[in-house]
């Protein structure tokens, strides 16, 4: 959990896919936390992002660090507990605190399940971590 968590913090923006009706659709976050030894996003409420995920929770997310790139595949559970919406904006509040607050009724929370994480590199094999 650690390794994938620290690699998606270092690179700063990664790119979160779902998919509707069959179109995927791509955009770049940069907010993550881990609470309870779970990989935690956030996003609004009011987004089709949002909307998506609750509809299809099959995720995927890419980014790019130091010359390697992660994959990170898994289900996207929506989590309602205000202590998860605190840990993400306590791992985040720089980031964070200028579009949300913890009571105000748009940020929501959901953590990665069934999660299998990729760093590939152009030198070495792909290492597989599964969480």
């Amino acid at each position: 959990m650690n390794e994938v968590f620290e690699y998606l913090k270092a690179c700063g923006t990664f790119y979160l896919a779902t998919n509707e009706g069959g179109q995927p659709h791509v955009r770049p976050f940069g907010a993550v936390c881990e609470f309870e030894g779970k990989l935690y996003i956030v996003t609004n409420n009011q987004k089709k992002v949002y909307k998506q995920m609750l509809q299809n929770s099959r995720i995927e997310i890419s980014g790019m660090s130091n010359g390697t790139w992660i994959r990170v595949e898994g289900k996207a559970i929506h989590d309602t507990r205000r202590e998860a919406r605190v840990a993400m904006m306590d791992h985040n509040k720089a980031a964070l605190s200028s579009m949300y607050t913890v009571d105000d009724n748009l940020m929501e929370v959901l953590y990665l399940e069934d999660v299998m994480a990729t760093i590939y590199s152009f030198g070495s094999e792909p290492k597989v971590i599964n969480l």
